[in-house]
């Protein structure tokens, strides 16, 4: 099936376990429930699939396209997902030591997601929602996260360094992100500075 055209196909509740669909167009298909486990789906085409309830545990997805894709109650453990386009996604899934480094996360939707272990090295974040997710011992080292949303998400053991955030992103009360190594930054995507206040001197 390498570089199959496949769209449109009905594939719900399909055996696919190890299946080589590496570059296959999967665009629109329905996915319900597909057993998709430790298949070769490298730079395939998921753009606006049904993948609710599929079983993606150790999936190659390097470089797939999920842009709109609903996974929802998806299975994705220790699925392989670098650089992958999941802009816009439905992903209130289970991604437990998945690797989303780079991974395109732009206005996906992970509430209540389980990311524990994850790592999200560089990927962006941007506008994403993640009220209640478990990002428990999960990499985000260098992650955009402007204008997200992490309220009530589990930041235990999560690592935060150089992590960028602004105005808009939304933090549980008391969480401090500079204390976690994170970057503040304004809506040109520089640093902010902080301003030095000039003490006057009082006169004796």
């Amino acid at each position: 099936f390498r570089g199959a055209e496949l769209s449109g196909a009905n594939f719900e509740n399909a055996n696919l376990h190890k299946a080589f669909l590496q570059g296959a167009d999967l665009k629109g298909n329905n996915l319900k429930g597909a057993n998709l486990k430790r298949a070769n789906l490298q730079g395939a085409n998921f753009e606006n699939a049904n993948l609710i309830k599929a079983k993606l545990n150790k999936a190659n997805l390097q470089g797939a396209n999920l842009q709109g894709a609903d996974l929802r109650a998806a299975i994705l453990k220790d699925a392989y997902l670098r650089f992958a386009n999941l802009e816009g996604a439905k992903l209130e899934a289970n991604l437990q030591g998945a690797d989303l480094q780079g991974a395109n996360l732009r206005g996906a939707n992970l509430q209540v997601a389980n990311l524990q272990g994850a790592n999200l090295l560089g990927a962006i974040l941007i506008k994403t929602r993640l009220q209640g997710a478990n990002l428990q011992g999960a990499d985000l080292r260098r992650a955009n996260l402007r204008g997200a949303n992490l309220q009530r998400a589990i930041l235990h053991k999560t690592i935060l360094k150089e992590a960028r955030y602004d105005d808009k992103t939304q933090f549980q009360r008391g969480f401090n992100p500079e204390e976690r190594g994170m970057v503040r930054i304004n809506n040109f995507g520089k640093k902010r500075k902080r301003k030095k206040v000039k003490r006057k001197r009082k006169k004796v």
